[in-house]
């Protein structure tokens, strides 16, 4: 994730201060932060635009009335919290709109068991210590994979990028570089 991006998110106490004072900012900052990852989630799983912003907006409230409750305890990251309060609104949507047509098995495959709190916050885990590998790996191997896995370029620009005398060398360094990654990634 773009290090300046990760800056402008309000750190999770920033954000329970901020709806405890009435901060109309703090809240800006919280849609700005976290909407795009809801509105993917529900754009992949049969929902729209419209779904993302209502399902957002009442996971902000559901956010802001536990916190003005008085008692609130984050007990894993602001952003998790969210990502499964909006899924279980979702959910909850979609199994109301089942009801009229009787497919609920149908949505049941589309969003897998899987994709559950703990699955959400090992996935977290997971791509941060990828994050923190990739780090640490060094150059030319991080600019490969990331021309390769992020990017989607071919070996053939890879090829042409780095000099390497045809796409098959560019090929093996990036096996080479992937190895030296993974060790890094088990190491951690």
């Amino acid at each position: 994730m773009n290090r300046e991006l990760r800056k402008s998110f309000p750190a999770d106490s920033e954000v329970i201060e901020g709806v405890l004072k009435g901060s109309e900012e703090t809240l800006n900052q919280l849609y700005k932060a976290y909407f795009p990852m809801v509105l993917q989630f529900i754009l992949s799983n049969t929902g729209d635009d419209d779904d993302a912003k209502d399902i957002y907006q009442e996971t902000i409230i559901v956010l802001y009335n536990k916190i003005k409750s008085g008692n609130f305890q984050l007990s894993s990251k602001l952003k998790t919290f969210i990502y499964s309060v909006a899924r279980r609104l979702w959910l909850k949507k979609l199994s109301q709109k089942s009801r009229s047509s009787n497919n609920i098995k149908d949505f049941e495959d589309i969003l897998p068991v899987e994709d559950d709190l703990e699955s959400y916050e090992e996935k977290d885990r997971q791509f941060k210590k990828i994050e923190t590998a990739l780090s640490q790996i060094g150059e030319p191997c991080k600019t490969i994979l990331e021309d390769f896995y992020m990017q989607s370029k071919s070996m053939q620009d890879i090829c042409e990028k780095f000099g390497y005398t045809n796409a098959d060398n560019a090929k093996n360094q990036k096996y080479k570089c992937l190895q030296r990654l993974k060790k890094l990634f088990f190491q951690s």
